[in-house]
C-alpha cells in the first residue's frame, strides 16, 4: 500500500507542473545568469528574473526586493544577523534582538549567536494558544531594539501570529520587523507591506517547489540595509554572492505562481481534510484533541495530542504506512518534549504524546480517512485495545 504522506510541513512533493518547468530549464538554459556578454547568459538571466517576479507577486512585493537564497534557513540568518550587524556598523546604540520561544531553531540560534557580538537576545514567552501577547512585546520594546523576528505561522502547530496588532508596536519602537514566512507563504494571503515587514523569508520546498531554493524580501522604501553573511562576486545586489541555480529558481517561481492562483482552492481542500481526519479519529480514539485548537491557524497543519498514557513515538512506530512527524524531537532512545509545545505550557507528558500532521494539495479525502483509521488502530494496539470490527480500516 502506498505511503500516506502527512508531513507536508516538513517538505512538500514537487508539483508535476513545477517539475516540467525545471526539466525544460535544464534542457534549454545552460548559461550562467551572471554572464551578460552572450545570449546564453542573457537567456538564463531572463529565466531568473521571471522567477524573481513570480516570488515577488506571491508576497505582494517589488521584484527588486527579492534576494534569492538556498532556503529559509539562510534567509533567516541573513535577515537577523545582517540587519543587526549593519546597524552596529553604523554606530546604532540598539542592541536588543527580540524573538519568541516557539520560533524555528534557525531563528532562535541566529538571535542567540549575536550575543557573542555584544547584542542582547530576548526570547519572549507565548500564551497557551501559541500567540505572542501584545503587552508582552510592548514591554520588551521599551528598551531600544534593533530587530524583532516573528514567525507568521508556526511549523509545529500552524498557529498564526497577529501581525495586525504586533507590527505597529514594532514600527512605533523604531525596530525592524522580520517574519519567517516559510510555512505561511503560498498557504495564506501574504502582503509584506500590509504586514509592516522590513524583511521576510520564504522557502521553495514548503510550497511544492524544489529543495535548495528560497528568498529573502528586503524592503526598499524606506530602505533596509544588511551586511552579507559571506564574501564573493557581489551577486544579488551584493547581499548574497554565488552563481544562481536557474533551473531551481524557475521551479521556485512556478511553484509561487501556482500557489498564488490556487491558494483559495488549496485552503478549502486542506481545511476539509483536517475536519474529516479529526472527525474520524475522534470517533475511533476518544480523548484525542488538537493543541491550540481555537487559535487562528493554517488550514492544513495541526498538532494532535493523543489520549493519556500513549507516547506519540510508540504510536507512530506502530502506524505502518503513515509519514508524519512527532510533536517532539527524538534524541537517541529518549523522547524529548517539543520546545514549542512546552513554551505553550504543555507538560512534558502532554508534549510527549503530541504529533504533527499536515496533509497537502494532492491528499484525497479517502487518504485522510484511511490515515485516521491507521493512526487509531496503532494507538489502540499500543494501549492493548482493539478497534471494533465495523470501524476497522480495511
Amino acid at each position: 500500500m502506498e505511503e500516506l504522506y502527512f508531513d507536508h510541513a516538513a517538505t512538500t512533493p514537487c508539483d508535476p507542473r513545477v517539475q516540467a518547468v525545471m526539466i525544460a530549464a535544464l534542457e534549454q538554459e545552460n548559461g550562467n545568469p551572471h554572464s551578460a556578454t552572450h545570449d546564453s547568459g542573457r537567456r538564463a538571466a531572463a529565466l531568473v528574473e521571471a522567477a524573481r517576479q513570480q516570488v515577488a507577486d506571491l508576497l505582494a512585493a517589488d521584484s527588486r526586493e527579492i534576494i534569492f537564497t538556498s532556503g529559509a534557513t539562510e534567509a533567516n540568518n541573513l535577515a537577523i544577523k545582517g540587519a543587526a550587524r549593519h546597524l552596529a556598523a553604523q554606530g546604532s546604540p540598539r542592541k536588543r534582538i527580540i524573538t519568541v520561544a516557539t520560533e524555528h531553531k534557525c531563528v532562535l540560534e541566529s538571535v542567540r549567536d549575536l550575543a557573542a557580538e555584544g547584542f542582547e537576545p530576548v526570547i519572549l514567552p507565548v500564551q497557551p494558544d501559541g500567540q505572542l501577547a501584545s503587552d508582552v512585546l510592548a514591554r520588551a520594546l521599551e528598551i531600544p531594539t534593533a530587530v524583532v523576528s516573528l514567525m507568521a505561522a508556526n511549523n509545529e502547530t500552524g498557529v498564526l501570529q497577529d501581525f495586525t496588532t504586533l507590527a505597529p508596536l514594532v514600527q512605533k519602537a523604531g525596530a525592524l520587523l522580520h517574519a519567517d514566512l516559510a510555512q505561511a507563504a503560498g498557504k495564506i494571503p501574504v502582503d509584506v507591506s500590509a504586514m509592516g515587514l522590513a524583511l521576510a523569508s520564504v522557502s521553495s520546498h514548503k510550497l511544492y517547489g524544489p529543495k535548495g531554493a528560497g528568498a529573502l524580501y528586503v524592503r526598499r522604501r524606506p530602505r533596509v540595509r544588511l551586511e552579507p553573511l559571506f564574501s564573493g562576486g557581489g551577486q544579488e545586489r551584493g547581499l548574497r554572492s554565488g552563481t544562481l541555480p536557474g533551473f531551481l529558481l524557475a521551479g521556485f517561481g512556478e511553484a509561487c505562481r501556482i500557489a498564488r492562483e490556487e491558494m483559495a482552492k488549496d485552503a478549502t481542500h486542506l481545511a476539509a481534510l483536517r475536519s474529516l481526519f479529526m472527525q474520524r479519529l475522534t470517533e475511533r480514539l476518544p480523548g484525542v484533541g488538537i493543541n491550540a485548537e481555537n487559535a487562528p491557524h493554517l488550514p492544513g497543519l495541526f498538532s494532535v495530542r493523543l489520549p493519556a498514557g500513549l507516547r506519540a513515538l510508540d504510536v507512530l512506530e506502530a502506524a505502518t504506512g503513515i509519514a508524519a512527524s512527532l510533536g517532539s524531537a527524538c534524541s537517541s532512545a529518549e523522547l524529548a518534549p517539543s520546545y514549542v509545545l512546552e513554551a505553550m505550557g504543555l507538560t512534558r507528558e502532554e508534549a510527549g504524546r503530541s504529533l504533527r500532521l499536515s496533509p497537502g494539495r494532492f491528499t484525497s479525502p479517502a487518504e485522510a480517512e484511511r490515515a485516521a483509521d491507521v493512526l487509531a488502530q496503532a494507538a489502540l494496539r499500543v494501549s492493548g485495545q482493539r478497534m471494533p470490527e465495523e470501524t476497522a480500516c480495511v
